[in-house]
């Protein structure tokens, strides 16, 4: 079987995947869901790769998880640990050189959230954290995703610039969450198909599926990889 590892979004920990984890090593896999350096304003992606990567050690057939901001990291992780696969669920896709500060602009984001915020009434990209992110997501388990938040990442690794000259050679996957209203489901599956050339799979649920949909999450990664 497999061993997942999984690189959180920003602010985030790894208890958000402790569902889909209980799901994957129900059906045989091993599963990582290490808690990102946090609270240090000089460290890099690099970094953070490097904690993921020493956590890792040895272990063989990786597969790769990013999501959200945690798509800045998993390429690189994928990368040093020859994974099998790189799967990136709501990711950030970066481009070579492009700072994670820059992402917003240059990927089409602002002007895509926008347009959808006009139609949807500006549930897309609300301020309201329960709206914007946790909108599918049990009350119980939102409230204790916003206790856990911490400070990730940080500014030296939003200011410099993605560090790959090219995407990693590493088969990628990438995942759309339907009903996602910070990152609407147009616009990354446009951008995956721009910067990565992947037609991207889609699932229900908003952009912390994880903890709404964490079955469908589970299902979806072990059929990559059977």
């Amino acid at each position: 079987m497999s061993t997942f590892v999984v690189v959180h979004g920003g602010g985030d920990v790894g208890w958000s995947w402790h569902l889909v984890a209980a799901e994957l090593r129900a059906r045989g896999h091993e599963v990582l869901t290490p808690d990102l350096p946090a609270d240090d304003d000089a460290l890099t992606l690099d970094d953070y790769a490097t904690a993921v990567v020493e956590i890792v050690g040895a272990r063989g057939d990786v597969v790769v998880v990013g999501h959200s901001f945690g798509a800045f990291t998993a390429p690189l992780v994928a990368e040093r640990l020859s994974a099998g696969l790189l799967v990136l669920m709501a990711g950030m896709i970066p481009a070579p050189g492009e700072p994670p500060e820059r992402w917003w602009e240059e990927s089409g984001y602002l002007a895509a959230a926008k347009v959808q915020s006009a139609l949807d009434g500006g549930l897309t990209g609300n301020e309201d954290p329960y709206v914007s992110f946790y909108a599918d997501v049990p009350r119980e388990l939102a409230d204790e995703a916003l206790r856990q938040e911490r400070a990730h990442p940080s500014s030296t690794a939003m200011e410099r610039p993605w560090p790959l000259a090219e995407w990693p050679q590493v088969p990628t996957r990438f995942v759309v969450f339907a009903d996602d209203r910070f990152f609407p489901a147009a616009f990354l599956r446009e951008l995956a198909q721009r910067r990565l050339g992947v037609v991207a799979d889609e699932i229900p649920g908003g952009h912390c599926a994880m903890l709404s949909r964490p079955v469908e999450i589970a299902e979806l990664l072990s059929g990559y990889v059977r």
